[in-house]
């Protein structure tokens, strides 16, 4: 399946098409047939990047309790557009009201520079905003969600049970990748480790084997 095939079938539900599509992808890493390297994110898990098609991108991203945080920017937005099928697990979205120009700013918005070296270079702006808590969505196994860019946010596995999702990304050009950290934060660096192939096949044969199991329920 193409990028459009697939945003075709996570917008109108087809979580089936999706769950079968991801599996193909991983048998064809965990095999070895297919050359890809996971990557160690900063937000603290395992991005596989199976489709990097100009504007448009296609990974499954693994969280697990072995997961570390790199940074302490958990809030940000994106400039793409995302559509996210859980494969297994389930994962929490907490939206943030982010006000610009106000009497009481409580963070600074930082601008996130990724190299193709794997370094991401978080500069402060002189923008300063207010940012408050807003609704939470959580999102279970075989349920699809969209986060427009632009719209800041964190995300979160609860108690670190194993999750993952096919994300799917198109960019949208003249926007930023954005985080906001402490008013008087430097900027600083943080760096996204690769995988070698033996440990990139191992994290695609433990993501097809839960996918293949029946989960328990959460309580």
């Amino acid at each position: 399946m193409d990028y459009p095939a697939l945003e075709r079938a996570a917008r109108r539900g087809e979580t089936a098409d999706l769950v079968r599509h991801a599996a193909s992808e991983l048998h064809e890493v965990a095999s070895g047939r297919r050359v890809l390297l996971a990557v160690r994110h900063p937000l603290g898990f395992v991005c596989l990047p199976v489709l990097r098609d100009g504007a448009e991108g296609v990974c499954v991203h693994v969280f697990g309790p072995t997961g570390r945080l790199l940074t302490d920017h958990q809030v940000h937005s994106h400039s793409w557009d995302l559509i996210s099928t859980v494969l297994y697990g389930r994962l929490d979205n907490r939206h943030m009201n982010v006000e610009e120009d106000t009497p009481a700013p409580t963070h600074r918005l930082f601008e996130v520079h990724s190299e193709p070296s794997g370094v991401d270079e978080l500069r402060p702006t002189r923008r300063l905003v207010r940012a408050l808590p807003g609704a939470e969505q959580s999102s279970a196994r075989g349920q699809t969600y969209a986060l427009p860019a632009g719209e800041f946010h964190t995300t979160r596995v609860p108690d670190g049970r194993p999750t993952a999702t096919l994300v799917l990304g198109r960019t949208l050009p003249g926007r930023a990748d954005l985080s906001l950290g402490p008013l008087r934060a430097p900027g600083h660096r943080v760096v996204r480790r690769t995988c070698d192939a033996a440990q990139t096949a191992r994290i695609a044969r433990a993501a097809l084997r839960r996918i293949h199991e029946p989960e328990a329920p959460y309580v």
